[in-house]
């Protein structure tokens, strides 16, 4: 296999993308909708809402995604962030969603999960589609990138280095700050 062992891959579900960006759109749209037409306190609370909304949509669909980088493996889930170095790594498997597994921890990776459809096509022994366009044969493939990486670059890494788990610190802040303003207004209203 010919990758470039010194880049970034990034690995991510493109229909929940799709559809934060639809939802995204449509919520950005009525925010300038209200501001343009509806400049009261209940327009502002209106808009708060239809802000966590998109907020909602961006921390549960766009968010999460697999990143394989040289030195540890950055796992985005909807509201923390898992570093995880190649040497604490000790198995990888795919249920529902991607796992990886550690000495002491289990870490669910929503960025890489497999269809329903998938699913249930291959517990009936039916497989019509192309093996390249199954997200069975996706998740599979990131399996592999991960083991791959884990051989790499396992032995290069620090014996004493840790998970590093940390919150999605923006995200919180935004949604925070929003649901405040909304409270307030309504409160004022």
């Amino acid at each position: 296999m010919n990758s470039k062992s010194l880049e970034n891959e990034q690995y991510l579900s493109q229909s929940n993308r799709i559809t934060a960006v639809v939802v995204m759109v449509i919520g950005a749209l009525g925010v300038i909708d209200i501001a343009a037409e509806w400049r009261t306190l209940g327009g502002l609370v209106s808009a708060c809402v239809i802000g966590l909304v998109v907020l909602a949509a961006y921390v549960g669909l766009f968010r999460p995604s697999v990143t394989l980088r040289p030195e540890n493996l950055l796992i985005r889930n909807h509201l923390r962030d898992h570093a995880v170095p190649w040497n604490k790594i000790t198995d990888v498997d795919v249920t529902d969603i991607l796992r990886v597994h550690t000495e002491d921890r289990r870490l669910r990776c929503p960025g890489v999960q497999l269809v329903m459809r998938d699913i249930r096509k291959q517990r009936a022994g039916r497989t019509s589609k192309l093996k390249s366009e199954n997200s069975m044969s996706r998740a599979e493939f990131v399996v592999d990138r991960i083991d791959y990486h884990k051989n790499m670059y396992g032995g290069t890494g620090s014996a004493d280095a840790e998970i590093v788990t940390t919150w999605a610190r923006p995200e919180l802040i935004i949604a925070a700050v929003l649901a405040v303003i909304a409270l307030v207004a309504q409160l004022l209203r």
